[in-house]
């Protein structure tokens, strides 16, 4: 393992190992200026449709330009986010956004207003308007499944107007964990180490050293303990919103509310929470006690639970080595999506290396037919490979369905947004797998399969779903909640999953207070939902089923064409049944048997 130094400035990164913003604006001054122009089209788009969207005539003559408005939007967007997720403690990239943000409520109210005009109009008119361009049929879907849902004009304006207000829990807590948590050095043996948000989840976590590890859990966990009452009053005014907005358009419960947008059933959620749980806890005690064995550890904390099986046998990668493992795995997708794809490193899409006030974990932004942008934090190690090749499989969509669908279309539903990036990540181990007899690179490919796709994927995200349901159930009986009340949730959900296979103390039930997903609605459990159709097609793939590769790059291809079940389909996985949770299931713990296959042969 590299041994861990504090983190540059980031005047000090490289610059080729930062993004490109000039692919979206060449200098600030020109988005300051495509700002302007934004705030003045959409003004004239306001007062050229208010009260004027009486049939399907006039919509179809309004509709390109609230188009190119809305993509022109999403390239400001971006723009006005991605300094700030690369340093959220400079004052100037937090202004820039906070004026972007005052033009896009306006926006927002003008937009609306639109909308509802469309909503109004006949079931005769909305057939006309989706007859008439593919990418209005996506809108017609959704115009027509929200009039149950939708307030009135002037409330729906309103509430537009308020975003920026009732988006600030979610950056309120971002500046708190990004630029006030302050780690102290902590020290082991008389040697003295760093410590940050990111260092510790990027680095620390996976210590070989199991002193190092857990002095770095204690000493990250005393900070995070500082903050939970406060982070508490926070993510409960987040909670509260969502169960007001929920309440006025209509749910008794907010995860109904929430599940709604995604298109698919509450049902889903529930199944995917409570099968994993059941089925796949078992088989991941049985991993983690084998991983306890192997690396003899007295005792299995929560601090331990991320290790490697082999971490001898766990390469040093550097961002440059990177092209090759990724040109690897792409290419199992054919020439055309590779070569797109392996653009992410002459183009400069990729922000790799850790610094002060950086964003944790790791995003793509896809900004309409400009190339992505991802974040990320470099650290040396393989995880980082399944980072950058997960957010590339964001990339590869994002490009894909924009060549075929214009602004209004080319984003698919939340709850299968994560089966390309997952999809890659089993592209990623299958490469890794492909071409070797040696059992100790075998073992630690489907160790990695099991670590890094899966952990993080349907354990780590799914926990945080169950825990998002008890919260939301407790908001629902009307029971107020704080940060006694979280860590107990967080306690209780581990328990149910891991059993006796992880020790569990104070510092473990403070992991709720780690995930930003928690203030982005059901979030956390699509990866799961999304890694589940991912599995699949790729099992397809893998078995060289004829077709197999054209279906996912057409499933890449579909936008928001389709709900996700017709999606899903696409790419050969229904959706509606239990069947491709129990058969990916299934398949996990087959892996795990052959990783314990494989730990009895090399022992011998």
């Amino acid at each position: 393992m590299t041994e861990p130094t504090a983190l540059p400035r980031r005047d000090e990164v490289p610059e080729r190992y930062t993004w490109d913003l000039t692919a979206l604006y060449p200098t600030e001054d020109d988005f300051k200026k495509a700002l302007q122009e934004f705030a003045e089209e959409t003004k004239k788009f306001g007062a050229a449709t208010q009260g004027k969207i009486t049939d399907a005539a006039s919509a179809l003559k309004a509709l390109p330009a609230y188009s190119k408005l809305y993509g022109m939007q999403d390239h400001l967007d971006t723009y006005a986010y991605l300094p700030q997720a690369a340093d959220l403690t400079n004052a100037h990239y937090r202004a820039l956004g906070a004026s972007a943000e005052a033009v896009f409520s306006q926006a927002a109210a003008v937009f609306t207003a639109f909308t509802s005009a469309l909503s109004a109009l006949s079931e005769a008119d909305l057939d006309q308007i989706a007859a008439a361009d593919p990418d209005y049929e996506p809108l017609v879907r959704h115009l027509r499944r929200d009039k149950k849902i939708r307030l009135t004009p002037d409330t729906e304006a309103a509430l537009a107007q308020l975003s920026p207000t009732l988006n600030a829990f979610s950056t309120i807590y971002g500046q708190t964990r990004s630029a006030d948590m302050h780690f102290p050095d902590f020290t082991v043996d008389g040697q003295t180490y760093p410590l940050s948000f990111t260092m510790y989840e990027d680095l620390y976590a996976y210590d070989p050293d199991p002193t190092v590890r857990r002095a770095a859990f204690a000493a990250f966990s005393q900070v995070l303990a500082q903050y939970q009452n406060t982070v508490a009053a926070n993510y409960y005014a987040q909670v509260m919103k969502e169960k007001r907005l929920a309440t006025l358009r209509g749910f008794a419960s907010v995860v109904d509310y929430l599940v709604y947008d995604q298109e698919v059933p509450r049902s889903f959620f529930d199944r995917q929470i409570d099968l994993i749980t059941d089925e796949f806890g078992p088989i991941m005690q049985k991993y983690i006690k084998h991983l306890q064995k192997t690396r003899g550890l007295k005792e299995m904390t929560f601090a331990d639970r991320l290790i490697d099986l082999d971490p001898d046998f766990a390469p040093t990668v550097s961002i440059d080595d990177s092209r090759r493992y990724i040109s690897q795995a792409a290419a199992q997708l054919g020439p055309d999506y590779h070569d797109m794809i392996m653009r992410y490193f002459p183009d400069r899409w990729v922000d790799f290396v850790g610094n002060v006030g950086k964003e944790t974990g790791g995003f793509c932004a896809q900004p309409y037919r400009v190339h992505p942008y991802i974040l990320m934090s470099w650290t040396h190690n393989l995880a980082d490979i399944y980072t950058l090749v997960h957010e590339l499989g964001h990339a590869g969509q994002g490009i894909l369905s924009a060549r075929k669908h214009g602004p209004l279309a080319f984003t698919p539903s939340g709850y299968i947004i994560e089966a390309p990036s997952t999809f890659n990540e089993l592209l990623l181990t299958n490469s890794l797998i492909a071409g070797t007899d040696d059992p100790r690179m075998k073992r630690f490919a489907y160790t990695k399969l099991l670590t890094n796709t899966y952990f993080h994927n349907f354990i780590t995200h799914l926990l945080e779903a169950a825990y998002q349901r008890e919260v939301y159930a407790m908001v629902d009986r009307g029971e107020a909640f704080d940060a006694k009340d979280l860590n107990a949730i967080t306690r209780t959900v581990f328990k149910r999953f891991w059993g006796d296979a992880l020790q569990l103390d104070d510092n473990s039930d403070l992991t709720w207070m780690r995930q930003s997903h928690y203030y982005m609605g059901l979030y956390s459990y699509t990866y799961s939902a999304s890694l589940t159709v991912s599995t699949q097609a790729f099992l397809r793939i893998r078995d060289h089923q004829p077709g197999a590769v054209q279906d996912w790059l057409n499933f890449l291809s579909l936008g928001d064409s389709l709900d996700p079940i017709g999606e899903a389909k696409v790419a050969g996985v229904d959706i509606t049944t239990d069947a491709p949770l129990h058969n990916t299931i299934q398949y996990l713990g087959s892996v795990v048997d052959e990783v314990l296959a494989l730990s009895k042969q090399l022992d011998h």
